[in-house]
C-alpha cells in the first residue's frame, strides 16, 4: 500500500518526540517504492529559533530532520510506520542556510528485512546546491 502525504504527516504526530515537532517539519512528498528507491522529501521551514551564532541553520536541526526524513522513507517503503531506530548517521555541512527553507530528501538505497539505508540531501529552497549531505543506517525492528 502506497503512503500518502496525510498518512506521512500523521506518522510524524503520532511518533516523534515534542521537539521534533517543534521544528515544523512538513511532508512535501513521499514515493513507494520496494525496498531501496522509496524517497520522502520534508520541509524544515526557516526559523530564526534554529539559527546558531552567524545567523546560519544550526547543523543540529539539520541532522534531525535529516533522521525524521529517513524514518518518512522507511515508512514509505513499508507501506506505514514500522518500529525502528538509528543505526549510524552521518553528516556534511556544506553551504549555511541563512534565511530559507530547507528540502530534505531522504532516498532508501537498500532495504532488507532488518537494515536500512539512507543518502539524505539538504538543499535551500529554490536551489539545488546542496546545503549538506548525510547517510543513515536504521535498523528495523518490527
Amino acid at each position: 500500500m502506497a503512503l500518502t502525504p496525510t498518512a506521512a504527516e500523521k506518522i510524524l504526530a503520532d511518533n516523534f518526540a515534542p521537539w521534533v515537532l517543534d521544528l515544523g517539519l512538513t511532508i512535501e512528498s513521499v514515493a513507494s517504492a520496494d525496498g531501496a528507491g522509496a524517497e520522502a522529501v520534508l520541509r524544515l521551514p526557516w526559523s530564526d529559533r534554529l539559527a546558531r551564532e552567524g545567523g546560519g541553520l544550526s547543523g543540529q536541526a539539520l541532522m534531525a530532520a535529516a533522521d525524521t526524513a529517513t524514518v518518512i522513507a522507511v515508512a514509505a517503503a513499508r507501506g506505514g510506520f514500522v518500529p525502528m531506530t538509528t543505526v549510524q548517521q552521518s553528516i556534511t555541512f556544506q553551504r549555511a542556510v541563512v534565511g530559507s527553507d530547507v528540502l530534505v530528501r531522504a532516498r532508501l538505497t537498500k532495504s532488507g528485512k532488518r537494515m536500512a539505508f539512507a543518502d539524505i540531501t539538504m538543499t535551500a529552497d529554490g536551489t539545488e546546491e546542496t546545503a549538506a549531505h548525510a547517510t543513515a543506517v536504521y535498523a528495523l525492528l518490527g
